[in-house]
């Protein structure tokens, strides 16, 4: 699904300005396509110099030259990742520490959903896919560039998902051994996410790291992370879904789906600890607003627990607070 490059970006298209941007870091997962390709779109016409890690190098050249031809100078560059692979998250990670640039804008966006496919999936690691790639890889990547988010005073979003509000999650099964669907799997990887997000800013206002941490969800987009049947399907329903979200009434385009992101990174009184989603009935659509964190997000026992289990599996360990 590829955007207009003279088609206003994110913010602009609900009237809200960007702020300049010009001299900052960003770091954008998943930019290659989709939501995140607009985030990081969005960031290099604000004059932000975007890094994107890419696992498919060609898709994501392609990307960076729709930016490039988007917000003529920009600087755009691509680096290599897999959120499925611990040693390829240490990689970036090594790669960031040698380059030395402090890191001011973090959007960790990147994220799948194996819908229709009722097959459970395994990393090299030995994790469930989804949980792996949604959460646990994110969280290896930001312990291991802590020191360069805490040198740029970094903002920092994590990208949850409604599925978050519909959903629960059960520590006890994180891996999604006992009970697996796609669906199941990819909400629970996202209310870790959540709960991580959730705990890591509970953790930078006590140890002072610095940063500023939100969370944000794009409501509903028609991307390439949707499922087959919705995107391509010939059904009278299909067609009609369709129909509805590109009219706005069902959800949203990529590029509107992508300022809630933008505005929890962005905007002035976007508050840390916040959760920013679109504000048009239901949460599908609309322009940015902050609302109430999800009740199963905010449970602070359960996400210092699940704190506990990640950490204790992460390769990179986050420094240890003054409370432990």
């Amino acid at each position: 699904m590829h955007s207009d490059p003279a088609a206003p970006t994110a913010l602009a298209r609900w009237g809200v300005q960007m702020p300049e941007l010009n001299g900052s870091v960003a770091l954008v997962t998943g930019a290659s396509d989709g939501v995140g390709f607009e985030i990081a779109r969005a960031l290099a016409r604000a004059g932000a110099e975007v890094v994107m890690p890419v696992r498919n190098r060609a898709k994501g050249e392609g990307a960076a030259e729709r930016i490039r031809e988007s917000a003529p100078g920009s600087i755009v560059e691509l680096r290599d990742l897999d959120l499925a692979s611990f040693a390829s998250v240490d990689g970036l990670v090594r790669t960031l520490e040698t380059e030395g640039r402090p890191i001011d804008l973090f959007v960790a966006n990147a994220g799948i959903v194996l819908l229709g496919d009722p097959m459970r999936h395994v990393s090299a690691d030995g994790y469930e896919l989804h949980f792996q790639t949604n959460f646990l890889g994110h969280a290896a990547l930001t312990a291991g560039i802590l020191p360069l988010l805490r040198a740029g005073d970094a903002r920092v979003v994590l990208q949850c998902s409604l599925a978050a509000n519909h959903f629960g999650i059960d520590l006890d099964d994180l891996q999604s051994e006992r009970r697996y669907s796609a669906l199941r799997a990819y909400a629970s990887s996202k209310i870790a996410l959540g709960l991580f997000g959730v705990e890591l800013h509970r953790r930078c206002m006590l140890a002072r790291w610095g940063l500023r941490v939100a969370l944000s969800h794009p409501g509903i987009a028609l991307t390439n992370i949707g499922p087959p049947a919705l995107r391509n399907g010939t059904q009278w329903w299909n067609r009609a879904a369709r129909a509805l979200m590109e009219r706005g009434a069902l959800g949203q385009s990529a590029a509107e789906a992508a300022s809630t992101a933008l505005y929890a990174l962005t905007a002035p009184d976007a508050v840390g600890g916040g959760l920013y989603g679109p504000s048009r009935p239901l949460h599908l659509s609309g322009p940015p607003r902050q609302q109430r964190v999800y009740r199963n997000l905010a449970d602070s026992e359960t996400a210092e627990r699940l704190w506990a289990i990640m950490d204790s599996q992460l390769p990179t360990r986050f420094p240890v607070t003054a409370d432990g």
